[in-house]
């Protein structure tokens, strides 16, 4: 069975893929949630957030924080892609998110002390505003509003890891691979015909990471979905062919 295309608008897919954020989650609206935690500040007080901070840029692959270093502040995404892993003391390493503009990396603590708990390395050529752990306390100290804006995106970021959380534990590793490729498919997908094309290039070792398996077993699982005419994955895209059987797999009903 081809994919639905009323079944693409009912899903909410884009003509364009939009930059969302990408991590496990049962709930596809809550992805991007946290992308405009400051939409809340005046043009006035957002100058005074951008006049407290400092502007750096990161190359692709280039490290941001490193786990185990101390906290010192956060950083505001302005352009490109930031990933944010966990590496195990046996150097296998798992992807927690993907983030993109709008989002801000380095929490749990805000106003610095304490070491992360986990890394972050640019995705592309990313341009981020760096605020210090004391800048950060003295805006909430004189902008209420700026507080309000920083709970809520730490909201955000406490629902991103549950759903992560919730996914490993509940889901099977062959739902969670494909429920990946639904994620994929709503937030960078271009419908075309009965197809739907995924435009953000992911290797077999990335979409390992994010699903907690290995990358052979990515392989392998990937090549039964093509088999099956779920997907069609060639020269580094993914096509989903069957969306809604792609889909019940997810959901575990398949």
């Amino acid at each position: 069975m081809l994919v639905n295309p009323q079944t693409l608008k009912d899903q909410s897919v884009q003509a364009q893929p939009r930059a969302s954020a990408v991590y496990l989650s049962e709930i596809l609206s809550d992805l991007d949630e946290g992308a405009d935690f400051l939409s809340r500040l005046s043009a006035e007080d957002m100058d005074i957030v951008r006049s407290s901070g400092s502007v750096c840029r990161f190359e692709k692959g280039e490290g941001i924080f490193f786990q185990g270093d101390r906290h010192s502040g956060i950083w505001l995404i302005e352009g490109g892609s930031v990933r944010t892993f966990y590496a195990g003391p046996s150097g296998r390493e798992i992807t927690l998110a993907f983030w993109t503009p709008g989002h801000f990396i380095g929490g749990p603590e805000i106003f610095g002390g304490g070491t992360h708990m986990w890394s972050a390395d640019a995705q592309e050529d990313t341009k981020l505003l760096y605020l210090t752990g004391p800048r950060i306390r003295q805006l909430v100290d004189t902008m209420p509003s700026f507080a309000v804006c920083l709970i809520n995106g730490l909201v955000a970021k406490g629902k991103c890891y549950s759903a992560l959380v919730q996914m490993l534990g509940t889901r099977s590793v062959t739902e969670r691979l494909a429920q990946l490729l639904i994620i994929l498919g709503d937030t960078h997908g271009k419908p075309v015909g009965n197809q739907l094309i995924i435009e953000k290039v992911v290797t077999h070792e990335n979409l390992a990471a994010i699903v907690g398996s290995t990358r052979q077993w990515v392989t392998i699982t990937l090549d039964k979905f093509q088999k099956k005419g779920l997907i069609t994955a060639k020269r580094g895209r993914m096509i989903i062919e069957n969306y809604d059987l792609l889909r019940a797999i997810a959901d575990g009903d398949s």
